[in-house]
């Protein structure tokens, strides 16, 4: 597997925020996120390749159960399911991150899926040849649907500005059987002042929608580092 890094921190994000994990991050990104927090997995991916086995062996150095498997798009890996399930037999409990356009069976406890709204669109002139790949890309409702029906999940949203929140009633209504107390709003920002800045009004905006707010703690506690 090409694996950008493995790392021990604490979930930053989300129904397990605080949780001291294993983070598996992956390389390789069907998608180009303008504002994407880890471009060395998708804009220029790096990384080296792990046996299946050494990532094993890594995971086993920490003491914490939880093992989360992220990327970059960790459900490119051709190894995946193997790899959780493998990490499955050592009793890990395992989320994986994942944008939620693409499919697989993995075996996990948690699907914690990030579907990308328009504000994630490259338009910049130097990046705008990939806004057609993007936006044909961005948003599977077949996989997502597949994924809320098989899984215990969770919907991520990164929000930019207030009408964001309209994108995401749309896409909601267009799936079936979502727990909106699963659905989880987060900023758009890669430093702590700028996510602080927005945090009032996406609280408020959430209270009128009905969806849970998630700070993102790793960046008010490392910044906006690798291996946090």
């Amino acid at each position: 597997m090409q694996i950008a890094e493995i790392f021990y921190s604490i979930q930053g994000e989300g129904r397990f925020i605080g949780i001291p994990s294993v983070f598996i991050r992956t390389s390789g990104c069907n998608l180009r996120c303008v504002w994407c927090d880890t471009p060395y997995t998708s804009w220029t991916p790096q990384g080296e390749r792990w046996s299946i086995s050494e990532i094993l062996r890594e995971v086993a150095k920490h003491p914490s159960r939880h093992v989360v498997v992220t990327g970059g798009e960790p459900l490119l890996t051709a190894e995946v399911e193997e790899l959780t399930a493998k990490l499955r037999t050592l009793g890990a409990h395992i989320t994986i991150e994942t944008a939620a356009t693409l499919f697989k069976p993995v075996a996990c406890d948690l699907v914690s899926m990030s579907p990308k709204l328009a504000n994630s669109t490259p338009r910049r002139r130097a990046q705008g040849r990939f806004a057609k790949m993007h936006e044909m890309r961005r948003l599977n409702f077949k996989v997502i649907q597949q994924f809320i029906d098989r899984y215990d999940y969770q919907l991520k949203f990164v929000v930019d500005q207030r009408d964001d929140f309209d994108e995401i009633a749309g896409i909601l209504r267009r799936l079936k059987n979502v727990d909106c107390s699963r659905v989880l709003i987060m900023g758009q920002g890669k430093a702590a002042r700028e996510l602080r800045d927005k945090t009032k009004w996406i609280v408020e905006l959430c209270k009128v929608y009905g969806f849970g707010y998630t700070p993102r703690l790793h960046i008010e506690l490392f910044g906006n580092r690798r291996g946090f």
